[in-house]
């Protein structure tokens, strides 16, 4: 069995040429970081920004759609709910923070 001996002895001399310097160790964990800042969360914070924005700016009058795809016009604004007209005399209360974008003026038909 001493043919193995020499076999153990070349593996462990090349694992000790290897760096031992933390920066490179860590180096593709913080790129990866980088990487997953950049194109993941930074964009994602900044449509949350824009949202917050747009529904703080809610006026009467507005066009809107909702997430549950109700397309209607703003008639009454509350501090946590919007009552939209989405027919004529038909109008529902749904919460500020259900608007999903805001349409430009006159897209929606007289109600």
């Amino acid at each position: 069995m001493d043919f193995l001996i020499p076999v153990a002895h070349a593996q462990t001399s090349g694992a000790a040429g290897t760096s031992s310097n933390p920066l490179v160790t860590f180096l593709p964990l913080i790129l990866l970081f980088g990487v997953f800042y950049f194109l993941m969360i930074r964009p994602q914070m900044k449509r949350q920004k824009e949202l917050k924005k747009m529904v703080s700016e809610l006026a009467k009058g507005d066009e809107v759609i909702t997430n549950g795809g109700l397309a209607g016009r703003v008639t009454g604004i509350d501090d946590a709910f919007l009552t939209l007209e989405i027919a004529s005399n038909v109008t529902v209360r749904v919460q500020r923070h259900a608007v999903s974008s805001v349409l430009p003026k006159g897209t929606l038909k007289q109600l």
